[in-house]
C-alpha cells in the first residue's frame, strides 16, 4: 500500500492527525509499502507560521515517521542565508525562502522534502493543477465562472426559499456553456473568475443517477452521483481540496486514502473528478468520528473546546508514546485488546491493523481508559528507561527541575522502581508529570510537608513516636528487623502491634501500628500515602533519613 497524511498547516496538531497517521503508517508498513507526508497548504489565508514543523515534531514524539515527502532536518547553522539540500532533488535552496517549499522551524530545524513525487507542498504544484484544469477545459468538462459573491449569495437565498439543494448546478450554472468569445473578453479585461467542474459534461450522464463505491471500512456504498459544478481552481489560482487531492493522489500513486466520515458527502464529487480525468481512484476508507462522553451524552471530540484533542496536551503532561499508541490501537481495531491479553509482552507492531475491523459508528475517546492502559504499559518498562523518559520530559517541560533530576538520576530510577517487582507490580504510574510528583519528595529541593497528621494524632504524640523511632533506628537493619522495631515502638506507646488486635479490642489501644507507620511515612515523604517506608529509607540514605525524622520530631 502507498498511503499518505495530508494535513493543512492551519492550526495546532490534534489527536485526529495522530489517529490518521497511525492507521496509514501501519497499513503501509504491514504491506511493505510507503507512507508519505503531503502538506495541503492551498488555504494560505489561514496558514499558521511554524505549523509544519510543529506537526512533524509532534507526530515524531509518538513514533510517527514518514518514508517520503515533507520532513525536518537540523539547520545547517547558517541562519537564513545559507543553503539546504532537499533530498531527492539535489538542488540547493535558501533557508526560509517562501517560494521553494522550505520553512525554518522554531528551534533551527528546516522543513525539507525527499522522494520522487515532489513537490510535496501543494502550493508548489500550481502549474501541475493548471495543466489538468486546462485539459478539463479543453474537453468541455470544466469552465470559467465569473459569478460574483453577490450573485452567489442571491442564488443561495433563492435555493433556501425554494428548499432546493444549495450550490451551482443546472439553471444556476450561468457560465456553463457560455460563449467562448465572451469568456475570452472577460479574461482579457481582468475580471476575476474561478474554474468550475462541469458535472453534466458529455459522458457524465451515462454514469447513471447513482454511483457505487467500495469503501475499505464501510463496504459497498451506493450514493447519488455528483451534480454540483464544484470549484476546482480558486480566484488565486490555487486548487480546492477536491481537485488537488484527486490530481496528487493519482500522480503520487496513492493506493489508499484514510480520512474522516465528514468527507463522505464529498465522495461523489471526487469520484466524478477521477472519472473525468481518466484516473483510477484509490481505495477510500472513511473512519468514524472520534467522540467523547459529555455529561452522559456522546458528542464529537472538539478541537476548539476539548483540551485533550490537542497532542500538546499529552506531550506537556508526558504521556508515554507507547501508551498513547496502544490506546489508539484499541480504538482503531476492536480486536486489539483481545490480542494484547494473549500477547502481553509482544511489540504492538506485530499486531496487524485491518480496515475491515475499523468501526463505522462514532469511536469513543476515553481518557480514563488511556490512563489505565498507560499504567499497564509503564509497568512493563524498565525503571532505567522510565527515568530517562522523565528526564527528557523535565528538560522540555520543567527545565527548572532538570538539573536536580539529572544529578540524582540514580535516586530517580530507584524511586520509580519501588514496588514494581513480584507477581503484582505497582501500577499507579501514568505520565511523566505525575511520576515527577510521586518521586519529588526524594529530592530536598522539592520536599515539603503536604499532609496533616492523622486525625486525632497530636503534634506532641507524633513527636514522641518519631523520637522513639530515631533512638532505635539502624539503617543496616533488614526489612524484618526494621518492621519488628516499628511494632515494638507502637506497643510501647499504646498502639496495637497488629491492626486486627485493635479491631478486636479498640478500647485497649490508642490505635494500631498503621497509625505509627503513617507518622513515620509523613516525616520522610511529607505525605501520609506513599510507597513502602523501608524502601524509601534505603533510597534516601541514613543521613537524610535521620535529618528528616529529626526535623519532624521537633514540629
Amino acid at each position: 500500500m502507498r498511503t499518505r497524511l495530508g494535513p493543512s498547516p492551519t492550526g495546532f496538531i490534534h489527536l485526529g492527525n495522530l489517529f490518521m497517521a497511525l492507521v496509514n503508517q501501519r497499513l503501509a508498513a504491514q504491506s511493505g509499502g510507503v507512507f508519505y507526508l503531503r502538506i495541503e497548504d492551498t488555504d494560505q489565508k489561514r496558514e499558521v507560521e511554524g505549523a509544519v514543523s510543529e506537526l512533524i515534531r509532534g507526530l515524531a514524539y509518538f513514533g510517527i515517521e514518514f518514508d517520503e515527502g515533507v520532513g525536518l532536518t537540523e539547520c545547517c547553522g547558517c541562519g537564513l542565508s545559507g543553503s539546504v539540500v532537499v533530498e531527492g532533488c539535489g538542488g540547493g535552496f535558501e533557508c526560509g525562502q517562501n517560494g521553494n517549499g522550505l520553512e525554518c522551524g522554531s528551534n533551527g530545524g528546516v522543513v525539507v522534502e525527499r522522494g520522487a513525487y515532489g513537490p510535496y507542498f501543494q502550493s508548489a504544484r500550481r502549474e501541475i493543477y493548471h495543466g489538468f484544469a486546462q485539459r478539463l477545459l479543453d474537453e468541455g468538462k470544466a469552465y470559467h465562472c465569473f459569478l460574483t459573491e453577490d450573485e452567489i449569495a442571491d442564488i443561495r437565498k433563492k435555493q433556501e426559499a425554494a428548499k432546493e439543494l444549495p450550490g451551482i448546478y443546472g439553471a444556476y450554472a450561468k457560465w456553463r456553456g457560455a460563449d467562448a468569445d465572451l469568456v475570452a473578453e472577460k479574461i482579457q479585461s481582468g475580471d476575476p473568475y474561478v474554474i468550475r467542474f462541469n458535472a453534466d459534461h458529455e459522458g457524465a450522464a451515462c454514469e447513471g443517477e447513482s454511483i457505487v463505491v467500495a469503501d475499505g471500512i464501510r463496504g459497498e456504498l451506493t450514493m447519488p452521483r455528483n451534480n454540483l459544478d464544484t470549484v476546482i481552481l480558486k480566484k488565486d489560482g490555487l486548487p480546492t481540496y477536491h481537485f488537488a487531492h484527486v490530481v496528487d493522489d493519482h500522480l503520487m500513486e496513492t493506493t489508499h486514502v484514510v480520512r474522516g466520515e465528514e468527507w463522505l458527502s464529498s465522495l461523489p464529487i471526487h469520484i466524478s473528478l477521477f472519472r473525468a480525468l481518466g484516473f483510477e481512484p484509490p481505495v477510500y476508507c472513511h473512519t468514524a468520528l472520534l467522540m467523547k462522553l459529555d455529561g452522559g451524552i456522546k458528542r464529537k471530540l472538539s478541537k476548539r473546546t476539548d483540551p485533550e484533542s490537542a497532542l500538546s496536551y499529552y506531550i506537556a503532561d508526558g504521556y508515554h508514546p507507547i501508551a498513547v499508541r496502544e490506546y489508539l490501537l484499541t480504538v482503531i481495531n476492536s480486536n486489539y485488546e483481545e490480542w494484547r491479553l494473549s500477547n502481553p509482552d509482544v511489540d504492538s507492531n506485530v499486531f496487524e491493523v485491518t480496515t475491515e475491523k475499523m468501526g463505522s459508528a462514532g469511536m469513543l475517546f476515553d481518557l480514563d481508559k488511556l490512563q489505565n492502559i498507560s499504567r499497564d504499559v509503564l509497568a512493563r518498562i524498565p525503571a532505567g528507561e522510565l527515568a530517562g523518559f522523565v528526564l527528557d520530559w523535565a528538560e522540555r517541560e520543567k527545565p527548572e527541575a532538570f538539573a536536580t533530576l539529572l544529578e540524582g538520576r540514580d535516586v530517580l530510577e530507584a524511586a520509580l522502581d519501588i514496588g514494581r517487582a513480584g507477581e503484582k507490580p505497582r501500577k499507579d504510574l501514568v505520565y511523566a508529570a505525575q511520576m515527577f510528583d510521586f518521586v519529588s519528595y526524594f529530592f530536598d529541593a522539592y520536599f515539603r510537608m503536604d499532609d496533616p497528621l492523622p486525625e486525632g494524632m497530636s503534634e506532641s504524640e507524633a513527636g514522641a513516636l518519631l523520637t522513639g523511632y530515631l533512638e532505635s533506628y539502624d539503617h543496616a537493619d533488614d526489612r524484618d528487623r526494621w518492621f519488628e522495631k516499628v511494632r515494638e515502638l507502637a506497643f510501647a506507646h499504646g498502639y496495637a502491634p497488629k491492626p486486627k488486635d485493635y479491631k478486636n479490642n479498640p478500647e485497649m489501644y490508642k490505635g494500631h501500628v498503621g497509625d505509627v507507620s503513617t507518622v513515620i511515612r509523613r516525616a520522610l515523604a511529607g505525605r501520609c500515602v506513599a510507597p513502602d517506608i523501608y524502601e524509601i529509607q534505603q533510597i534516601l540514605g541514613e543521613e537524610r533519613v535521620r535529618g528528616r525524622l529529626g526535623v519532624a520530631s521537633l514540629i
